[in-house]
């Protein structure tokens, strides 16, 4: 575990744990590295390098008041992958953490990125827009961002306890544990940065950065996510890349990285070693 210091004096946390190729991992709002820990041990014991960071404002990151927009955590990760001097390495996003991985892959210097993976990500843009007419409208964020204000900690207990991992479907198995990290996870960053990175995620269009992209990509997604909905995410982006591949999960939620670790790491496994 490690800290960088970025150009404006922010402290960005890593993990970085074991030796080969390497695996960096990117979060989800309003997550940390944390919430990688399945994936992590997983590759750990395959022989593979991973690292995971907390964004700017999230985990034990800086509480930044500035910053926290796309362009910024893609450089931000330039920052980390410079500093760590990784080449070949294989970016794997889940949600917000899948926009940052397309803004940083397609920006990335040559020979950084071999291989890229987004993972019931935002990509190519959730709002509502003419452009984009099958997206969520502003509304939902705005009530996000009402929810966050108003009683942050209750805001994320509710998340996790209902659309985020699927526990408000009719039999789904809950688990206490996998609420409460999502909570302390969360109410380790900043409201500030959290408030700021709810535009980043839902705003920012991610079409030109998909285009550009020219390493394999694997999109995964399930066909019950509540808070990415497949159809305007995953659907339209693998259509954008030059070398994209789907693989859609039935029946599985925005969560299922800690849902249903066992059919994502094989998965994954299979995509890094393809």
């Amino acid at each position: 575990m490690g800290m960088i210091t970025t150009k404006d004096g922010t402290e960005i946390f890593y993990k970085d744990w074991g030796s080969g190729q390497p695996l960096v991992f990117h979060h989800g709002w309003p997550l940390s590295a944390d919430d990688w820990d399945n994936q992590m041990l997983f590759f750990l014991d395959k022989g593979y390098r991973v690292i995971a960071h907390d964004r700017r404002g999230h985990g034990r990151s800086t509480q930044t008041a500035t910053g926290n927009e796309m362009d910024t955590y893609a450089a931000d990760v330039a920052a980390l992958t410079a500093a760590l001097d990784l080449k070949d390495a294989v970016h794997i996003g889940h949600s917000t953490g899948g926009g940052e991985v397309a803004h940083y892959v397609a920006r990335a210097e040559a020979g950084r990125v071999a291989k890229a993976v987004l993972i019931g990500a935002v990509p190519p843009v959730m709002v509502k827009s003419d452009k984009n007419p099958g997206g969520l409208p502003i509304e939902v964020f705005d009530g996000f961002r009402s929810a966050l204000v108003a009683n942050r900690a209750q805001f994320y207990r509710d998340v996790p306890s209902g659309p985020f991992y699927g526990y408000n479907r009719p039999g789904a198995t809950v688990s206490q544990g996998v609420i409460d990290n999502w909570w302390r996870q969360g109410m380790m960053g900043g409201a500030k940065a959290h408030y700021d990175c709810i535009k980043a995620f839902s705003e920012t269009d991610f079409t030109e950065d998909l285009k550009k992209i020219d390493v394999p990509v694997l999109v995964m997604h399930g066909d019950d996510d509540q808070i990415v909905p497949i159809a305007d995410s995953a659907l339209l982006a693998v259509k954008l890349l030059k070398h994209g591949t789907l693989k859609v999960y039935e029946g599985l939620p925005h969560g299922m990285c800690t849902t249903h670790p066992d059919v994502i790491n094989a998965d994954l496994l299979a995509f890094v070693e393809g």
